[in-house]
């Protein structure tokens, strides 16, 4: 929950073209992160509740079983990738606030 609001925190996703079309979603959806934790905001648990949301998302973001990042899929926010930080970091302030997006890109590779 957010201090002193009683509200569990509702943050904003930005969404790839191919998982909006996968989850029948808006570019940026909000997402209410799960309200019986305590403690900051952070990726795990932020993709946890999208993933409630959007069942269909399961899979194509992290790894069914082991829950890590897929290789071809980074996060931003802040004006910082955070693909490679911890996953129970928490969030930067303002997307934890819901003013700012937590941005899911998927990578291109080739040569």
């Amino acid at each position: 929950m957010r201090a002193g609001t009683g509200a569990p925190p509702r943050v904003q996703v930005a969404l790839p073209m191919h998982l909006q079309v996968l989850a029948r979603a808006a570019p940026v959806v909000t997402v209410v992160v799960d309200d019986q934790a305590t403690g900051p905001v952070t990726a795990r648990r932020l993709l946890d509740a999208l993933e409630s949301v959007h069942p269909e998302l399961r899979g194509t973001i992290r790894d069914r079983r082991s829950g890590a990042r897929r290789a071809y899929m980074r996060y931003f926010a802040g004006g910082e990738d955070l693909s490679h930080e911890d996953p129970d970091a928490p969030l930067p302030a303002g997307v934890q606030a819901g003013g700012e997006p937590f941005r899911i890109v998927g990578a291109i590779a080739g040569g």
